[in-house]
Parts: C-alpha cells; sequence; structure tokens
C-alpha cells in the first residue's frame, strides 16, 4: 500500500505539470502527499505493533499475567474499605 503511494507522490505532479500546472504548484504537491504518505505509514506502522503485542497478550497464559501483574500473590490489594491489617483505626 505504501509503494502506491509513494508511487502516487511521483505521478500526480508530473501529470498536474502535464496539464499545465506550474512545477511550483506540482512540487507543493507532491511534498503534501509525501507528508500524508509518511504519516500513514507511521500510523499504520504503530497500529501493526499494538495488535502484535495485543495477540502476544492474548498467547499467554492467564495464570501467568495474573501473578506478574501482583496479582493474588503479589500482595496488590486493591479496593475494599480497609487500608490493612496494621492500620491504628481511632
Amino acid at each position: 500500500m505504501v509503494r502506491w503511494a509513494a508511487f502516487s507522490c511521483v505521478l500526480v505532479p508530473v501529470v498536474l505539470v502535464g496539464y499545465g500546472t506550474s512545477l511550483a504548484g506540482a512540487a507543493g504537491t507532491a511534498l503534501g502527499l509525501a507528508a500524508v504518505t509518511g504519516a500513514c505509514r507511521l500510523l499504520l506502522r504503530r497500529s501493526e505493533r499494538g495488535a502484535a503485542q495485543l495477540r502476544a497478550a492474548e498467547r499467554t497464559p492467564h495464570h501467568v499475567l495474573h501473578v506478574q501483574r501482583g496479582g493474588a500473590d503479589g500482595g496488590d490489594r486493591r479496593g475494599g474499605r480497609h487500608a490493612g491489617g496494621n492500620t491504628p483505626v481511632d
């Protein structure tokens, strides 16, 4: 997909010049298309990385994630009304 976008960054200015647009206008269009292509490429890579991380997390067994995040064996106590066992109460 990115190759087609790069191809259009070259083809569109050539067509514009062929139809009578100035070289400066065609160059500006080429720069704009190149910027959009670069931004789309960056977003596509970021999305692919996120999807790969999500797939890797789904393949990891649940009990491994539970211990790594400080679940039952990690001592992490969230929620509830009591602050702790050794907290003085007035």
